[in-house]
């Protein structure tokens, strides 16, 4: 986890005149400060991605309520000033040992540390960032204080100045709106500002803690869309750095990053500085690739059911076939048809053997996009793939290849569903070292939902509950996560999409459609071939009835004149 230290902006903004002698004041302070403090603060609010943001920029940007520093003097949120300014009053009611301004005092001798959890540059004086974080901690208290919960009962009432803002039952649409704007990445204060609020508030720190824990505890019940978890892991008020990073830590499972392994290509030929190609067909090693064209319609043949088809075995697979494809290639090559098919063997061998080392190669290349596909639900319900949901995190995810069930947490989507998600994919992707595991959770469940009709099969099996207006907002929902993000290894997702991909290609329905699809109607090459051959076997049969007289051997009479 990266850390970083705030300085004095170098440059001047536009229009103001360059005060070097400031400058140097401020250089000089911040650094003699830095080196009487030695512990170093990571960072842990940052900006969102730009690729992120360019998708839909309102899902990242807070329109009601600014919590910290970088939206907080945009004109459209001082209308919530006055509520944050009466929430302050009523903290300073309940403080016990001190007054409002003691506490600024205090919080301004946090401000290196404050700053460091910033990415960043906040271009504000110091006290002017300890009153906006003691004003800005005092509403978020408030407004968290509906959420706390100890034994059923909340410690206290909510002020009826902000009854119309807060509604345990989420139905008001100003209470969802300040919810949708404090999960922001962008619209984080660090949490040991909540924590120092309410040490001023109870007798000791264990209180506080508990008293935030408690708030916590009952806004990810209402927040997170895994709302079904039989046990929530222990919220570290102390280790956590602001209220996402809890909602993060809770939901994702820690996993270790696996280390990327990058395949050399063609172990002689490349330190050669040679790239390796299939030797033309009529090159003297050109009969290797005959022999193993005639290989693979076989093994592709022998894979089809029975039924129609078996005749068209028997015949492609019979002994005079056989014999004339292992003819010489010197006398085949003398045939005019020959002259014809072999640009289209050759072009069809060439890519097969390209897409065999394409296919080796993909086990052990870090994933992409590409690499995550995965049937839709629709299409793993037809080949008898089930579908069970989960009382867990994402850790809880899997295939059973031998009860063909896959199993998946159960998500409750509503209204404020989207906005969280994406912000937590925001987080882990700009504060993450380790794996991107819900990044790769929300590629899994964008490949497996394609329509309206695959969100209606994973709703009646329990594993998503509906709380938006139908299951096309659902699908396009998934379907619209951002995909502009590196992408990681992660053990457990990826064997459970690799379980599911070798199950479903298994099937033979699967393999049929495939062979149809990719030889059959998608390949004029193996058209060409399967034509050629046909034309060379009634070439032979008419050159070997001319010499020894088919009518005789099959007792055929010619009808007289």
């Amino acid at each position: 986890m990266a850390s970083y230290v705030q300085t004095a902006s170098p440059m001047p903004k536009a229009g103001e005149i360059f005060d070097e002698v400031r400058w140097v004041i401020q250089i000089r302070q911040t650094l003699e400060e830095e080196l009487e403090d030695e512990t170093e603060v990571p960072v842990s609010i940052f900006s969102v991605p730009r690729v992120l943001k360019s998708s839909d920029p309102d899902l990242y940007t807070p329109h009601q309520v600014a919590i910290g520093p970088y939206h907080h003097w945009h004109p459209e949120m001082y209308e919530m000033e006055r509520y944050k300014l009466a929430a302050a009053k009523r903290s300073q009611k309940q403080l016990q040992r001190i007054k409002f301004q003691n506490l600024v005092e205090q919080l301004q001798k946090l401000e290196l540390r404050i700053r460091a959890c910033y990415h960043k540059y906040l271009d504000i004086n110091g006290e002017t960032l300890a009153w906006m974080m003691a004003i800005d901690a005092s509403f978020l208290l408030e407004f968290l204080q509906v959420y706390a919960i100890k034994e059923g009962k909340m410690f206290s009432r909510v002020s009826s100045r902000m009854s119309h803002l807060v509604d345990y039952t989420g139905r008001k649409s100003a209470h969802n709106a300040i919810i949708k704007d404090i999960v922001m990445l962008e619209n984080q204060i660090p949490l040991f500002i909540l924590r120092k609020m309410l040490e001023f508030q109870f007798a000791s720190l264990d209180e506080a803690d508990d008293m935030l824990h408690a708030k916590l505890l009952g806004f990810y019940k209402e927040v997170s869309p895994f709302k079904l978890m039989e046990s929530l892991p222990k919220i570290q008020v102390s280790a956590c750095a602001h209220l996402l990073d809890v909602l993060y830590d809770t939901i994702v499972p820690k996993v270790k990053e696996q280390p990327e392994i990058v395949e050399e290509e063609g172990e002689n030929d490349v330190k050669e500085g040679k790239a390796k190609s299939p030797p033309s067909l009529l090159s003297s090693s050109g009969t290797n690739y005959i022999r193993q064209l005639c290989d693979r319609i076989s093994n592709l043949l022998s894979k089809l059911g029975k039924g129609p088809i078996e005749t068209v075995k028997k015949l492609l697979l019979s002994n005079p076939l056989k014999v004339l494809l292992k003819l010489p290639l010197t006398i085949l090559s003398k045939l005019p048809i020959f002259s014809v098919l072999a640009q289209p063997l050759e072009s069809l061998v060439s890519s097969q053997v390209k897409d065999e080392g394409n296919s080796e190669n993909e086990n052990s290349k870090p994933p992409s996009v590409e690499q995550i596909a995965i049937p839709s639900v629709s299409d793993l319900s037809n080949v008898g793939v089930r579908f069970v949901a989960t009382k867990g995190n994402l850790s809880s995810l899997g295939f059973d290849a031998k009860m063909a069930t896959l199993y998946l947490p159960a998500i409750s989507l509503d209204v404020n569903s989207e906005v969280f998600m994406r912000n937590l994919v925001a987080y882990e992707a700009s504060n993450a070292s380790g794996p991107l595991v819900f990044a790769r959770y929300t590629e899994l469940m964008n490949g497996i939902i394609d329509t309206a009709e695959d969100v209606k099969l994973l709703r009646e099996r329990g594993v998503i509950s509906n709380r938006l207006k139908s299951d096309e907002e659902v699908a396009k929902l998934w379907n619209g996560m951002s995909m502009s993000i590196r992408l990681t290894k992660v053990p457990f997702l990826d064997k459970a999409i690799e379980d599911v991909n070798r199950y479903y290609n298994g099937r033979w329905k699967v393999k049929l459609r495939k062979f149809m699809k990719q030889y059959v109607f998608g390949s004029w090459q193996f058209l060409a071939v399967l034509a050629g051959i046909v034309i060379m076997l009634l070439v032979t049969l008419h050159a070997f009835c001319s010499v020894y007289k088919c009518s005789r051997i099959l007792h055929i009479k010619t009808p007289s004149i």
